[in-house]
């Protein structure tokens, strides 16, 4: 099912999205818009993951779900935005052994 919505943009802002129709050559800057939208979403959904995983208010597990990457994928994100997570090790094994079953 798909929604149509609309929105105002600045020039400036229409001007990138053309640029980048063309560059992704695309057709259309509809096309784009939604690109980004989802490109922008996909962002939006492990930052906040990574937010609530950091404040301790959600497992590993959960965080991976919200983000929609697996556990490995979670954790190599983890890793590679240097993220300090104060979880025990027993936590981490039980979030693992969780999303493998």
């Amino acid at each position: 099912m798909t929604t149509a919505i609309s929105v105002r943009i600045q020039d400036d802002v229409k001007k990138d999205l053309e640029l980048f129709t063309k560059e992704e050559k695309l057709e259309q800057t509809s096309e784009a818009a939604r690109k980004l939208l989802a490109i922008g979403l996909e962002e939006w959904r492990k930052d906040k993951a990574i937010k609530l995983l950091e404040q301790e208010k959600i497992t590993i597990s959960k965080a991976a779900e919200i983000s929609r990457l697996n556990i490995w994928d979670m954790i190599s994100l983890i890793k590679s935005r240097g993220i300090i997570w104060n979880k025990d090790k027993e936590s981490i094994v039980m979030d693992i052994k969780k999303a493998l079953y």
